[in-house]
């Protein structure tokens, strides 16, 4: 929940000028800008929700969007079950899959957000912790919705608490949700995109990048600065 629609005008126009072209990349502005910046960059920068309603059909849900509306003002993509989502608004690992279905079913792609705390971590849980989040989702959709949807992990005790997730931990953990798809299918979760998001920066994202299961970034507060994020989306073309 940062800046104005002057400033978020800005710094996405900043980064459709200066995109580098073999690299993936999408922006998730606060929804009440969204429309606005589909619109004005339609075709050249895809945009996505931050958030999304587990409603499929329309009803009483003061308050919520739905994957259709969201597809309706020109989003292509989403994020579910972010970790401020599960921390600040108490999001289930069921509500979460339910929403990334919900994005599924609208023709969105949708990032599944997982990761762990600093005392799962530190008492050993991180893997079941993971596990649970991606089963949700697995039990659910089935592994086949990962041909096109995208996993973020984001160790939420690398961000914003002085802990640094080293290159060879993020690797670790990314290897370890993709054997854990793996148990479901031996080719699926093979092409299946992997994202970083634990305070990826201009000076790490080269080494996070080049290790073998990293395959990308979900940037935070990196990306309202159109210089970092593009020397960052540099970094994944090198």
């Amino acid at each position: 929940m940062h800046g104005s629609r002057a400033m978020a005008c800005e710094l996405v126009d900043a980064i459709v000028r200066d995109q580098p072209q073999d690299v993936d990349l999408a922006v998730f502005p606060p929804l009440a800008y969204a429309a606005e910046l589909a619109a004005r960059h339609a075709g050249a920068l895809p945009v996505g929700a931050q958030d999304v309603s587990a409603h499929a059909e329309p009803g009483a849900y003061t308050g919520e969007v739905s994957a259709t509306m969201l597809a309706d003002i020109g989003c292509t993509w989403t994020l579910a079950g972010h970790s401020e989502r599960r921390r600040y608004h108490g999001e289930s690992n069921a509500l979460v899959a339910q929403k990334f279905a919900a994005a599924l079913a609208a023709g969105l792609t949708p990032i599944l957000c997982v990761g762990e705390t600093l005392d799962e971590r530190k008492s050993g849980r991180a893997e079941a912790v993971l596990t649970a989040q991606l089963d949700a989702v697995l039990d659910l959709c089935g592994v086949d919705c990962f041909k096109e949807a995208v996993i973020g992990y984001e160790p939420t005790w690398a961000i914003g608490t002085g802990h640094t997730a080293t290159p060879e931990q993020a690797q670790q953990v990314h290897a370890f949700i993709r054997s854990h798809l793996l148990q479901r299918d031996d080719k699926i979760p093979l092409m299946t995109r992997i994202v970083y998001g634990g305070s990826v920066k201009p000076a790490n994202a080269a080494e996070l990048f080049a290790q073998p299961d990293v395959d990308g970034g979900l940037i935070g507060g990196a990306a309202l600065v159109a210089a970092d994020f593009l020397a960052i989306c540099a970094a994944a073309r090198a």
